[in-house]
């Protein structure tokens, strides 16, 4: 279980520098789909929250001591940095449907990798979709 111990941190790191990149946005973005923009940034932000508990607490379950630390996210995230100051909308809209369809893809690939632990693969399955759901829905909604 060692294994899934690291996979699963690799997530976590991600999911939780995605809901600090979701506020960052939420609180920065101008432009005229503002309200909606803010409103949807917040929704896909109490979702990460989620996911990231059912990581964390999967991997407390395995024995491990889940790492959500600043630094620890700085130094080990996979996910693109968000440029500073006031953002538009438009490019929130892009940028953030972008990183949830890279994280998407990325927490994909560690599947094999959770071959023998499928408790775990299945919380990431159901995370994959949720990104997947939130991507289109900025996407459609904004397109």
């Amino acid at each position: 279980m060692a294994q899934s111990v690291v996979v699963l941190q690799s997530v976590l790191v991600d999911l939780l520098d995605l809901g600090l990149i979701g506020k960052q946005a939420h609180w920065n973005v101008e432009g005229p789909a503002f309200r909606p923009v803010h409103l949807q940034l917040d929704e896909v932000v109490e979702q990460l929250l989620e996911w990231q508990d059912a990581v964390a607490e999967r991997i407390s379950a395995l024995a491990g001591n889940p790492d959500g630390r600043p630094a620890t996210i700085a130094s080990s995230t996979s996910v693109a940095p968000l440029e500073g100051g006031t953002l538009r909308d438009v490019d929130v809209i892009k940028g953030f449907s972008d990183r949830l369809a890279a994280a998407s893809k990325s927490i994909s690939a560690k599947f094999a990798d959770l071959a023998d632990d499928l408790p775990s693969q299945d919380i990431l399955v159901g995370i994959v979709a949720g990104l997947d759901k939130a991507g289109w829905f900025f996407r459609a909604q904004f397109a």
